[in-house]
């Protein structure tokens, strides 16, 4: 594969970018690098009543979001913005007007009510829906509310092959006359596409399967206009782990929920890469570099990918694991601010935060996970609440408790030092003298300090905390019992 490849990513702003479809980017984006070509990205905004406020800037930020970028498009600001169909629609015009001059397509002027009906017949007779080609032989021309369809062959096969599927075949006579340009003046998609397709010189279409069904509508179109088609790959589709389409309880949302939700770029990129491509049999992590290295068409599966949360979980976390510290810190900080409960004085103290994640470094699915209750919360609020009973192992009882707190507390009391080194000295013998297991003692003085029974290391904790308010919390869980 030389330098001629260049592809495009063609999204409607009609929602923001979800998985499936930034997906679809992300392996065009990784062939072009790979093959040391061109990624183009390609607005189709002309389905004028469906285009949705803000999705545009969305998915541009999806993209740059995930460190995807592409290589020409008009100049914006000293930067490449993307093409933008709506603002090319006399190359459109043009080229539809062109195969209305040679035979290959004609001016329809049958109004809504007429095509609903015939819809409603097809439906009723159980028909495959589709025009009836009413206008098709009438010589009609242009007219305020006409479209342009496409004459279909009427017979004969239209094949090509697909670098995933291998041969594909249609029967042109299943295939109805296609709208070209609607009445509003806009182009439909398969007119616009392939024009753009050739004009920009798209050496590989690679997209959802969803657009099989497609491909001999467009490669005739080719053929009309004269031009040489694309090579076409059509990627899997995704499914939910019950094999059902992909939805939202599936986790088909935008990809911008993902980073608003906490996980890293280089996690969801490594994620998206295994949504139906595959390097082997097991290996699952990949850098950006390594990705690119190792893409090609070749090793894009035909069966559908499964998305798996809990697989994304586990790879966000195991990529927050990775991180430095500092990069912890830095990329936590804004989740922090933005998670922690408005009772919370701002701003944070940033050299007690920097001790504070440490603790939950380890634990983290995503960078959400550290403004959570169970992570972080009780070290930046005072005033924690729990029920008296979770301060009581289910082997104790409430005086057998309280007596062990208030033993612990006075030998905490008397502490110089009191880092977790020190802590634990104290307090692991402790439960050896007092009889009673170690679990037991480190439990009540977890809930006591944490108002919870599963946080962070409990030493670590105690010096994050400090001395001052782990005796001040103690105290008010003797309170609580007595």
């Amino acid at each position: 594969m030389t330098s001629s490849v260049r592809v495009r990513y063609a999204p409607s702003p009609t929602g923001f970018p979800h998985v499936g479809n930034i997906r679809t980017a992300f392996f065009n984006w990784l062939f072009a690098r790979h093959c040391g070509g061109k990624f183009i990205v390609r607005v189709e905004d002309t389905d004028v009543a469906r285009t949705v406020q803000g999705a545009l800037e969305g998915i541009l930020e999806g993209l740059r979001w995930l460190g995807i970028d592409w290589d020409e498009g008009p100049e914006v600001g000293g930067d490449f913005g993307p093409y933008v169909q709506s603002k090319r629609l006399a190359i459109y015009h043009g080229m539809a007007n062109d195969l209305v001059q040679n035979g290959n397509a004609y001016y329809c002027h049958c109004p809504s009510e007429r095509l609903e009906a015939i819809r409603a017949a097809q439906t009723a007779a159980k028909q495959p829906p589709g025009y009836d080609r009413h206008c098709r032989d009438l010589g009609l021309g242009p007219e305020p509310g006409a479209v342009i369809r496409y004459k279909m062959p009427l017979s004969g096969r239209t094949a090509f092959n697909d670098l995933i599927r291998g041969e594909v075949s249609f029967d042109n006579a299943v295939l109805d006359d296609f709208v070209l340009l609607k009445s509003d003046g806009y182009p439909t998609y398969h007119l616009a596409n392939v024009i753009d397709d050739h004009l920009m010189q798209i050496s590989h279409v690679m997209r959802a399967e969803e657009w099989l069904s497609s491909t001999p509508k467009h490669l005739l179109l080719y053929n009309s206009f004269g031009y040489t088609p694309p090579t076409f790959a059509h990627l899997p589709i995704i499914l939910g782990p019950d094999r059902a389409k992909l939805s939202k309880r599936h986790g088909a949302v935008s990809i911008l929920e993902y980073r608003d939700k906490g996980y890293l770029p280089e996690a969801m990129a490594n994620f998206l890469a295994l949504l139906g491509w595959a390097y082997d049999d097991k290996t699952e992590i990949f850098s950006i570099k390594e990705l690119i290295e190792n893409f090609t068409i070749e090793r894009v599966s035909q069966t559908a990918a499964i998305f798996n949360a809990d697989k994304l979980d586990w790879m966000n976390g195991g990529y927050i694991r990775r991180l430095t510290s500092d990069d912890f810190l830095a990329r936590a900080l804004p989740f922090m601010k933005k998670g922690l409960p408005e009772e919370v004085a701002r701003p944070l103290d940033n050299d007690y935060v920097k001790k504070v994640l440490p603790l939950v470094h380890e634990r983290a699915k995503t960078l959400a996970d550290v403004a959570s209750m169970e992570s972080t919360w009780f070290f930046f609020n005072d005033n924690i609440e729990y029920d008296a009973a979770l301060l009581i192992d289910k082997k104790m009882d409430r005086r057998q408790t309280l007596d062990m707190l208030e033993t612990a507390c006075a030998r905490l009391e008397v502490l110089e030092a009191f880092d977790a080194a020190t802590l634990e000295a104290l307090l692991r013998p402790l439960a050896d003298e007092i009889g009673v297991k170690a679990g037991q003692l480190f439990g009540a003085i977890r809930t006591a300090v944490t108002g919870l029974t599963a946080t962070p290391p409990l030493f670590q904790t105690m010096e994050v905390l400090g001395k001052t308010t782990c005796l001040d919390r103690i105290g008010k869980a003797i309170g609580k019992l007595r």
